[in-house]
């Protein structure tokens, strides 16, 4: 069985059924019956037509379920409706399928899931392991969502900056389980970017692409984090940079600049550099401006002041890092990072360490601690230094 082939048709197969008149939960059940079909039929049996056999047998199930359910009379005037067989006319109506499942209504964890099932053609369980819960978790968190968006017009307008926050969500959930999330969200918004001409679509696209190509070098063999400016640049992708900066100077030059251009700009300046101590910081820092001035993030803020400090210094760095309110995620890691700049081991020996504290993920707590244990290690060599030159 081709796996990928599968995933790559059920959204279009979901949204003939959804088009023909099927509520989105039916449809969407229907073709995951569709699809198990497949599963038993096609090794023995593969069809001629894959995506007319998936059509074919979904609207049958959907029909099935229509009939055995009294409560749904009103739907009987379809059951007679069946379009004759025949190749399925090949209407792309991917768009609309991303627009419903990244829906206002819905919470992002619950977008996101929909979007793997309905999109991403992912089964529940793959989506539960790369989530790392319970596969019962998850199929109430999609059965909640199917049920959201069933009463939605399928043609009703969508909000393509929150079909990008759900995809860009899904790329940052990385790699567990045995799905790659990362190069889902790839996969997923190069099938965006070939139905709709947008240019911050083409700017999602530039930057994962960008980000994706440091991947080998973001981790040690022992899986500890790598720094950027530690990261062996020979592992980068150059194929990937290239490519994503190819299409962010494409989306550039349209003259519509949005936050995920900006961002792409920013990891092209990073990709450029041949060593870490060759970075265009000052660039680096007026496209962070730019992206504070769309964006009004505090995050974006935090990450300026990183850059402002590579490029006037780290006492500049930390004079735009007092600006913000100091209860913002790795505040204190920026602030550490910026005193031990600045010639202060001890400071930011103890900032490593609250950081440690504070670190949303264990591979980042690692790393904040071996940074503070790398400072005391030097404080106490040092001290032990001082001692001796006096004994003398």
């Amino acid at each position: 069985m081709n796996d990928a082939l599968l995933r790559s048709l059920t959204p279009g197969v979901l949204t003939v059924l959804v088009r023909r008149g099927a509520d989105f939960a039916a449809a969407e059940d229907a073709v995951q019956e569709a699809l198990i079909e497949a599963l038993r039929v096609w090794p023995a049996d593969p069809p001629r037509d894959a995506r007319g056999w998936l059509v074919t047998v979904a609207w049958r199930k959907f029909l099935d379920a229509t009939r055995a359910d009294t409560a749904r009379r009103r739907r009987e005037d379809r059951v007679e409706e069946e379009p004759p067989p025949g190749p399925t006319p090949a209407v792309d109506d991917t768009l609309q399928l991303y627009f419903l499942c990244a829906h206002p209504s819905l919470t992002p964890s619950s977008a996101v899931a929909l979007t793997l099932r309905a999109v991403g053609g992912l089964t529940t369980r793959q989506i539960a392991q790369a989530y790392l819960v319970p596969e019962a978790t998850m199929a109430q968190r999609i059965s909640r969502a199917k049920r959201t968006v069933s009463g939605v017009r399928f043609d009703q307008h969508g909000d393509v900056a929150t079909v990008l926050r759900v995809l860009y969500l899904v790329f940052n959930e990385g790699y567990s389980g045995d799905v790659d999330l990362a190069a889902e969200a790839i996969r997923l918004t190069r099938q965006l970017a070939a139905s709709i001409d947008h240019p911050e679509v083409a700017g999602l696209l530039a930057l994962m692409l960008l980000h994706h190509a440091r991947r080998a070098a973001r981790t040690a063999p022992d899986g500890s984090l790598v720094p950027l400016a530690e990261q062996d640049r020979g592992r980068w992708d150059t194929a990937l940079i290239a490519e994503g900066v190819e299409i962010l100077q494409a989306a550039l030059a349209r003259d519509r600049l949005g936050e995920f251009q900006a961002q792409a700009a920013i990891a092209a300046l990073h990709a450029d550099a041949p060593r870490a101590e060759e970075t265009d910081w000052v660039q680096i820092v007026e496209w962070y401006d730019e992206l504070s001035r769309l964006t009004d993030s505090p995050v974006v803020r935090l990450n300026r002041a990183v850059a402002v400090g590579q490029a006037d210094g780290p006492r500049a760095g930390l004079a735009a890092l007092a600006e913000l309110d100091a209860s913002l995620p790795r505040h204190t890691a920026v602030a550490a990072y910026l005193h031990e700049r600045d010639g202060d081991p001890t400071t930011a020996a103890r900032l490593y360490a609250e950081a440690a504290h504070k670190a949303p993920s264990l591979a980042e707590r690692d790393h904040l601690t071996r940074q503070a244990a790398r400072l005391n290690t030097y404080l106490s060599r040092r001290a032990a230094d001082d001692v001796d030159g006096t004994d003398e």
